[in-house]
């Protein structure tokens, strides 16, 4: 699982956002910031939002985990974001109902396979209503990346 961007640079807290396309511009456009992705990231994510949602509602606190083609990344990067306040979500695969999404997990692969593996770990963080709710009340970046350390077995 090594050789993943994880990092305080990619870490988001308090992000004001009105809308789920607000939430993951601001996202994105910090992965352009930091030159982990190409611009095309940004709408690349957008739209595939919008055809493949990625809202899950988990116990505590709902997530994403938006994610693109391997073509608009530079750098493998997990990203995270706390919204201040959730934003609608649709549910992944369903397009008709929505979750109010507090954090968003933004993967940006550089490799088709390289998120199998990865997922399969954040499912297993979702599943721990406990460690989602630290998560969000964390303030602290450094503390916050030690927890998704951690939980995705990334050291």
């Amino acid at each position: 699982m090594a050789n993943y961007v994880l990092d305080e640079s990619v870490i988001l807290t308090d992000v004001a956002a009105k809308t789920r396309e607000q939430a993951l511009e601001v996202v994105a456009q910090n992965l352009v910031n930091q030159n982990l992705v190409k611009k095309s990231f940004i709408s690349a994510i957008i739209q595939r939002e919008k055809e493949y949602p990625t809202g899950l509602p988990t116990k505590g606190v709902s997530v994403a985990i938006p994610h693109t083609d391997v073509k608009h990344v530079h750098t493998k990067t997990i990203s995270l974001a706390i919204l201040k306040h959730p934003v609608d979500f649709y549910v992944m695969g369903d397009n008709h109902n929505t979750t109010p999404v507090k954090v968003i997990f933004m993967l940006a692969m550089n490799e088709a396979d390289a998120q199998l593996s990865l997922l399969q770990k954040l499912m297993h963080l979702f599943q721990d209503e406990k460690a989602l709710t630290n998560i969000v009340q964390l303030k602290d970046k450094t503390e916050i990346k030690n927890v998704l350390e951690k939980k995705l077995e990334i050291i």
